[in-house]
C-alpha cells in the first residue's frame, strides 16, 4: 500500500508469472537449414502470406522476414506493417500481443503464429479482471497501456503506446492537464513521468528479462570498457536507466549503435536485438549488459524464453497445417482498436511534422 496527497492508493497484487525454460530446437544441418528455409519461402508466396518478425526473435527469422519482403521491427512498426501490406496471411514471429496487435487491426487477415504460448511476462501480469478493478478505482484517470497487454486490456484503455512513442503521448496528455494510470510496466512507467512530469499512478508489472539488468554489475563492466556507450531500454531499473547514454525503445538503440561514434556499446535490453545492430554496424564490438550480482536469478540471461518459442523448425508446421491462428472476435477487435488507432494516428502526425520518437539522449 502508498499514499498520495488526496487518499490512499490500494496497489493490486499482481499474479506471479511463471517463467518457461528457454526452448532447445533440433540442430539443423547446413543443408537442412537452407532446405527449411526454401520450403517456407514457397509456403509463403503460395498462401500469399508474409513474415512479420520483432528484433527479439532468433536472427534466422529475422534475416528470413527481410529476404521474403517482411518486416522486422518493434511493436509499434510491426502493427503498422500489416495495415499496408496487401498479403492476406500475417505469420507473426514475436509473442502473442503482437499477433492480437495485427489481428485487431486486420481483422479480415489471417493472423498465424509460430507458437500461441509465446506469451509475454507483463501481458500475463496484468489479467483482465484485476486491471478492469484498478481503472474502475479511478474513473477521472486517462488509461494508458503498453502495447505489450492483452485485447481485452487494450479495449479498456484510452490510449495504448510502446516504448517508441510513451514519451510524447504522455506530454502531450499531461499538457492538457489529465491524469494518468499507466499500465502494466512500472518501470517504463516511472521513466515516463519523470521525463515529463506527468501526475501517474502505475500498475505494479515489470518484464521479467529487463528486471534483470544489475546497476552494480553495470558500473563494473563499464570500468572495464570506459570507451563504450551504455544503451538501455526503459523497461529496466532505474538505476541501470541512470547509467545510460541511450535510453529508448528497440528502434532507437538500433539507431544508436549505427550514428554514435563509439566503437563499443553494453546493451541492456534482449540480446535477439544483436541481430540488427550487427547489421548496421559491422565493425563494431557489442556486449551484453550483465544479469548477475545481488538478487538475480537470471530467468531470462538477457534472452526472452517467449520469444525463444519462435523457429524456423514451427515457423514451417504453422504454414503447412494452418494451425495456431490468433482470433480476435470483431467486437472486441473493434473496442481495441480506438486506442491503437489514436496511437498510430499520433504517430502520423509527429512524422508530418518531422519530430523525432523514442530517442532520450543524455548531454
Amino acid at each position: 500500500m502508498t499514499t498520495n496527497s488526496k487518499k490512499t492508493l490500494i496497489i493490486p497484487s499482481i499474479p506471479q508469472v511463471i517463467v518457461p525454460p528457454h526452448p532447445q530446437w533440433p540442430p539443423l544441418s547446413a543443408a537442412e537449414f537452407w532446405a527449411l528455409k526454401e520450403r517456407i519461402k514457397t509456403l509463403l508466396k503460395r498462401q500469399n502470406a508474409v513474415l512479420v518478425a520483432h528484433y527479439y526473435t532468433d536472427g534466422a527469422l529475422q534475416d528470413l522476414a527481410e529476404e521474403t519482403g517482411g518486416c522486422v521491427a518493434d511493436s509499434l512498426e510491426m502493427a503498422r506493417f500489416g495495415t499496408t501490406h496487401p498479403a492476406e496471411t500475417l505469420v507473426v514471429a514475436g509473442v502473442r500481443f503482437m499477433g492480437e496487435t495485427s489481428k485487431i487491426l486486420n481483422n479480415e487477415k489471417r493472423v498465424l503464429m509460430p507458437d500461441l504460448g509465446a506469451t509475454c511476462s507483463l501481458d500475463e501480469g496484468c489479467p483482465y479482471a484485476l486491471f478492469a478493478s484498478f481503472c474502475d478505482q479511478h474513473p477521472n484517470h486517462t488509461v494508458v497501456v503498453y502495447a505489450n497487454t492483452s485485447a481485452e486490456v487494450k479495449a479498456r484503455s484510452d490510449w495504448v503506446v510502446t516504448s517508441g512513442i510513451a514519451l510524447p503521448i504522455v506530454r502531450h496528455l499531461a499538457d492538457q492537464g489529465e491524469k494518468i494510470l499507466w499500465a502494466p510496466d512500472k518501470h517504463l512507467g516511472h521513466y515516463v513521468q519523470k521525463q515529463t512530469g506527468a501526475e501517474m499512478i502505475f500498475w505494479p508489472g515489470s518484464c521479467v528479462v529487463h528486471e534483470e539488468f544489475r546497476a552494480v554489475a553495470l558500473e563494473r563492466l563499464r570500468k572495464l570498457h570506459p570507451n563504450a556507450a551504455i544503451l538501455v531500454h526503459p523497461e529496466s531499473p532505474e538505476a541501470v536507466i541512470a547509467q545510460a547514454d541511450v535510453v529508448g525503445s528497440t528502434t532507437a538503440l538500433i539507431n544508436a549503435v549505427s550514428t554514435l561514434p563509439n566503437m563499443e556499446f553494453i546493451v541492456a535490453t534482449d540480446k535477439g536485438i544483436f541481430n540488427k545492430m550487427r547489421q548496421v554496424a559491422p565493425g563494431k564490438i557489442l556486449l551484453e549488459a550483465p544479469t548477475v550480482g545481488e538478487g538475480a536469478t537470471c530467468q531470462s540471461c538477457a534472452n526472452c524464453p517467449w520469444m525463444g518459442m519462435n523457429s524456423l523448425h514451427n515457423l514451417v508446421d504453422v504454414l503447412e497445417t494452418g494451425k495456431n491462428e490468433i482470433l480476435v472476435s470483431p467486437e472486441l477487435a473493434g473496442k481495441a482498436k480506438i486506442p491503437i488507432r489514436r496511437m498510430l494516428d499520433f504517430a502520423a502526425r509527429m512524422k508530418k511534422q518531422q519530430i523525432s520518437v523514442g530517442v532520450g539522449q543524455k548531454g
